[in-house]
């Protein structure tokens, strides 16, 4: 037996150093530099590497700063499939809603300039409900359009982060599989805002009607449930705001993306709506900053061509109207990418941080560039366990 108290440490000889180790050589539990000179970061442990980055974002939670900065590279890495998809559904969306109310307001004024005086009141009425009802195909038209363009920037910024760059058509083809419950999810959020704002306009109409005193009370229940309605609808937003993404990536139903919207959001709530709403004031700064001086430009610059107001007012207008429209467009188009896209990345970022996607991504993208047999089918990082089993539709991942 050894006595502990004459144990001494080991001390090796000559003969007990490796082969090809001088008298420089790192001894146990120290790092060794590198061939090119680069000690590894203080604190590291052996054999650290940086997480990957295989495209939009490093896979890893991200900080406040790169989550702001993300939304403005998803325009820069894929313009085609990002910009190109907003710019034809808002492109398309507008036109249909200037032919369809226009028409229908062309004709609607030219029935009541036509109409018999005794008649006349009659068909406006009845013009005004027509233009009303055709103004029900435009918003229908941009309900879709606007969910499909979300199922799009969502397929994107998922398969961005893994080094993927889609084209638009497997882009739309991928989010039109999902696009029916998009719809369906846009529509549960308008009917609930218009139930609050007609509930709170209801109970004011009620009471300014019955006048005197009760106008005070129609005042405040305004003031009050106006603001009310405003901190409940951006909570009841930022906790689904998630939804979108759930439902294209783990293709889960309306009730089902909810629940997991509500879960991931616990505990990241300021940190969501800081996020969605810092990234809202700067592309609404930019299009002020864009659109303001435009509209001011352009008056002073046609004040200076036609001094003496020789031409008609109605030229110049339309002329301003057009381009602001155009402008208006095309900064339309980026501002839906970028919003769009923030709240992807904050879905990819809080499942990093609460289930380690992370880890699964990384083994996804090692995976996918090793060439290994079977690669080709991979089950899909973004599932849940229970549904890895699947991998990617056909044509999924083509550059």
């Amino acid at each position: 037996m050894t006595d502990p108290q004459n144990w001494q440490s080991p001390t090796p000889g000559p003969s007990a150093a490796p082969a090809g180790a001088g008298p420089d050589a790192p001894r146990y539990g120290e790092f060794a530099a590198p061939a090119g000179g680069f000690p590894p970061p203080s604190g590291a442990p052996h054999g650290w590497t940086p997480p990957p980055k295989p495209g939009l974002i490093p896979l890893r939670p991200l900080g406040f700063g790169a989550l702001l900065a993300a939304p403005f590279q998803v325009l820069k890495r894929n313009p085609k499939a990002t910009f190109g998809s907003a710019l034809l559904v808002q492109a398309a969306s507008l036109i249909i809603s200037l032919l369809t109310i226009g028409l229908v307001t062309y004709f609607a004024v030219g029935r009541i300039d036509s109409a018999p005086l005794d008649e006349r009141d009659t068909v406006s009425a009845g013009a005004t409900l027509t233009i009303l009802l055709s103004a029900i195909l435009p918003i229908a038209l941009s309900v879709i359009a606007s969910a499909l363009l979300q199922g799009v920037i969502v397929l994107e910024v998922a398969r961005a982060t893994l080094g993927e760059k889609l084209r638009l058509a497997v882009l739309w083809r991928t989010a039109g599989r999902r696009l029916w419950t998009l719809v369906l999810w846009t529509l549960v959020l308008s009917a609930a805002l218009l139930v609050g704002v007609g509930l709170i306009a209801g109970l004011v109409a009620v009471f300014a009607v019955l006048g005197g005193m009760w106008i005070a009370l129609a005042v405040v229940i305004g003031i009050l449930g106006g603001l009310g309605l405003a901190v409940i609808g951006v909570w009841l937003f930022t906790r689904t705001s998630l939804v979108p993404s759930l439902i294209v990536l783990e293709r889960l139903s309306i009730r089902q993306a909810v629940r997991r919207s509500w879960s991931l959001t616990i505990g990241y709530f300021w940190r969501t709506f800081g996020v969605q709403f810092l990234v809202a004031a700067i592309v609404n700064v930019i299009t002020q900053v864009v659109v303001t001086p435009l509209t001011f430009l352009f008056s002073i610059s046609f004040s200076l061509v036609d001094p003496n107001a020789a031409i008609d007012s109605f030229v110049p207008s339309a002329i301003l109207y057009v381009v602001i429209l155009l402008v208006s467009l095309v900064l339309g188009a980026v501002a839906a990418v970028i919003q769009s896209a923030i709240t992807a990345l904050i879905y990819i970022d809080l499942r990093m941080r609460k289930e380690g996607l992370d880890l699964e991504l990384a083994r996804f993208v090692e995976a996918a560039h090793s060439g290994a047999p079977g690669s080709a089918s991979l089950p899909d990082p973004y599932l849940p366990v229970t549904m890895q089993t699947q991998s990617f539709p056909p044509g999924w991942g083509s550059h």
